[in-house]
């Protein structure tokens, strides 16, 4: 996303795939925990992170002075666990014979609640003698701002005191340059035999047939004794909290084959893990481990993918956001009266000013998002009482779009960074790469953007309809803005001769004629015609953007074109989610339902989680998608993909104003012969829907409504 600022990490620290070690991760609130396979952390890309400072930098256990051999571990499907099975390898002789390897079971679990790690390593002898188990758990904290973590150089830092120790516990303290003290805490319910500022050593006494604990604890704040009630009594309020984010809104279900009902638990689930319920509702951070914190764009479209589901998302976002507007103008933090901010984070770096991103604006889409989305809740709630409370911020944000987004006097929206620190390339596609001529050269500012444009026709037209509800006299106008977009894309984007829309306008108008995914997202928002919408379907289809897990976000053949790389050939969800909705709009719901299936079809090689964005290589029979190494996972808008791609191939439309759903010639995935949907809120009434394939067609079946709802099919 922040193309200044790249993962720096090694390809140890990616994926599984290609035999590579992959991290995990849990999350709850601002605390963030990332480790390897075997729970340890080691102070790479890792750790345990509180408001994007590293608490925890390395949490290493051996067992007889040797790592355990990992049996198995993983995330429960709720993310609510880590869990590690792993034994024994021989063990050194204490006073007597030493103990054979695979005789101990050592299982390591951890969970994180209030701003704190609990974690319970349970040790059960199945050897045939008594044992003495050598114990030992190296760790240290570094309070490394996640930007440091992420590669960025810095020539100063604060102090980092000395650990201090006791019998059970170690705290950590450092004094950052921003006048903060920061502070960690390290807890053990046993007393370690020997205890260092760096080191715990434990030696356990283990009869034949027995089992023993230690639980460890650590946090930003002084740790009281870790001991079992505490551990059972968080880790049930930490399942409950997740349980009840998972139960926001309506629920689907697949046919009787469990494997697309995982897919779907598991999305649900890493939209769970990732929502954060901050105090003007709920927020879908972006991901984990780089950007687990509120970003408009990706909330924004996180929440509009589950729109129709929960609504929730959608409110907590726009109220959220609506209090971060700009009110002023910073060409460090590219910020001007009415803007939407891009990101917001807590570390010492941004704090300091060391880079832009505790509350930065340098994203040129996410205000017409903004009020694009508060249009779309508005239809699919009839929320009104939080219209008539953002508008104000609504007002603002479309003043902004005419006043200061318009950079160039077009009409069209554009952006050039207010300063060197900023983002080179402000939308969805932020590196510094992304885009460019066809013969590779990078266009000279300020850009405009194609599919942003689309985003600004939607929210005039959001305006003009919001206005219509709400008797704003400036209805009329804020249509004939939407129309005046929708014109000027037509006329200065559209390649005759490529059958396709041009990537971007550089600082002179010349098209950037690069073929690229952005199309899909103008799809998205219906501005085209149908006579073009049909022609770039028909190219997004074919060879050179489907790699058989996708879409690409380039086409091959293009100058620029990698399948390694970030925007430039790779594969992301939520694209080709977006470009499979905008499909929809046009009809074409037999192509979304196809898309469906290939994204799930990467997604069960993904252990049912589909990563930020993959590898765009072409798909090979029996062989799985390619990992992009440092992809964020889970990530909020890949998670989220599947359900706006199941509303599109269903043709769900819900108009809570007029209290019905609207069934537009469903089409269900090839494989799956049924899904239903229950408990649908709309308006004051519910329903529940059941679909079902008879023949080559999809029917849809009311099977209960409560309230005041109508449910109509269209063919």
């Amino acid at each position: 996303m922040d193309d200044a600022y790249s993962v720096q990490t090694t390809a140890a620290d990616a994926g599984e795939a290609d035999g590579l070690e992959r991290l995990m991760a849990l999350k709850d609130g601002d605390t963030f925990l990332v480790a390897d396979g075997w729970g340890d952390m080691k102070g790479g890309a890792d750790g345990l992170f509180i408001h994007d400072t590293r608490v925890l930098s390395r949490l290493v256990l051996t067992v007889g002075q040797a790592r355990p051999s990992r049996l198995s571990s993983g995330v429960s499907q709720d993310n609510v666990y880590f869990t590690c099975h792993s034994t024994n390898r021989p063990l050194p002789p204490m006073g007597g014979r030493s103990a054979p390897a695979g005789v101990l079971h050592i299982e390591r679990r951890r969970f994180v609640r209030d701003r704190r790690m609990f974690e319970r390593v349970r040790m059960a002898n199945h050897g045939v003698e008594d044992v003495l188990l050598p114990l030992a758990i190296d760790f240290a904290a570094d309070f490394a701002d996640i930007f440091q973590v992420r590669g960025t150089r810095r020539e100063q830092r604060g102090t980092l005191a000395a650990p201090a120790h006791d019998g059970r516990r170690v705290t950590f303290a450092y004094d950052g340059l921003d006048e903060v003290r920061r502070t960690s805490c390290l807890a053990f319910s046993e007393p370690p035999a020997r205890l260092s500022g760096s080191r715990a050593e434990f030696m356990f006494s283990l009869p034949k047939g027995k089992r023993c604990d230690l639980y460890v604890e650590c946090g930003s704040e002084l740790c009281d004794q870790p001991d079992e009630a505490r551990f059972r009594l968080n880790a049930v309020a930490a399942r409950l909290a997740m349980r009840t984010r998972r139960r926001r809104g309506a629920s689907l279900r697949g046919p009787r084959s469990p494997r697309f009902n995982d897919w779907l638990d598991q999305s649900r689930a890493d939209v769970a893990l990732l929502t954060t319920d901050l105090p003007t509702g709920p927020y879908p951070y972006a991901g984990v481990p780089w950007f687990s914190t509120p970003f408009g764009r990706d909330g924004i479209i996180t929440a509009w993918q589950m729109l129709w589901l929960d609504p929730s998302l959608a409110k907590g976002v726009l109220t959220y956001l609506a209090m971060r507007q700009a009110t002023e103008f910073s060409a460090f933090q590219d910020s001007a009266p009415g803007k939407i901010m891009h990101e917001t984070r807590g570390g010492e770096m941004s704090a300091l000013g060391e880079v832009p991103f505790g509350l930065y604006y340098g994203g040129v889409d996410t205000t017409c998002l903004f009020v694009a989305l508060a249009g779309a809740y508005a239809r699919r709630t009839g929320d009104f009482d939080l219209i008539r409370t953002l508008w104000p911020n609504l007002i603002a944000a479309v003043s902004w779009m005419k006043d200061h987004g318009d950079v160039n006097g077009d009409g069209l929206i554009g952006y050039q960074r207010g300063a060197e620190t900023g983002l080179s390339n402000q939308g969805w596609k932020d590196s510094e790469d992304s885009i460019f001529h066809t013969d590779g050269r990078f266009p000279k500012g300020p850009i405009a953007l194609l599919e942003v444009q689309g985003y600004a026709y939607a929210a005039w037209r959001a305006m003009a309809d919001l206005a219509a509800t709400l008797g704003d006299e400036r209805q009329a106008e804020w249509a004939g803005q939407a129309e005046r977009v929708r014109a000027l894309v037509e006329d200065r984007f559209w390649m005759e001769d490529e059958g396709f829309y041009a990537i971007a306008l550089d600082g002179d108008g010349a098209q950037c004629r690069s073929i690229g995914s952005n199309a899909g997202h103008l799809l998205f928002t219906g501005l085209p015609s149908a006579e073009r919408a049909k022609r770039v379907t028909k190219r997004l289809l074919g060879a050179e953007f489907r790699s058989g897990w996708g879409v690409r976000t380039l086409a091959t053949g293009q100058a620029r074109f990698n399948p390694m790389s970030y925007h430039n050939g790779s594969v992301w969800p939520h694209d080709t989610a977006m470009a499979a909705a905008g499909m929809a709009r046009y009809g074409e719901r037999r192509a979304v339902a196809l898309l469906l299936g290939e994204i799930y079809a990467a997604a069960a090689h993904f252990h049912l989680r589909l990563p930020e964005l993959f590898c765009g290589f072409e798909r090979n029979t029996g062989e799985p998608p390619i990992a992009y190494p440092v992809a964020c996972l889970p990530q909020a808008w890949a998670a989220g993909s599947v359900f706006l791609m199941l509303q599109s191939a269903l043709g769900i439309g819900i108009d809570a104003i007029a209290g019905t759903v609207e069934i537009d010639d469903p089409v269900l995935p090839a494989g799956i012969d049924r899904l239903n949907i229950t408990n649908l809120q709309v308006g004051d009434g519910r329903v529940d829907l059941a679909f079902q394939q008879m023949g080559n067609h999809t029917v849809v079946i009311p099977l209960r409504r409560d309230g005041p709802v109508s449910v109509r099919t269209v063919r």
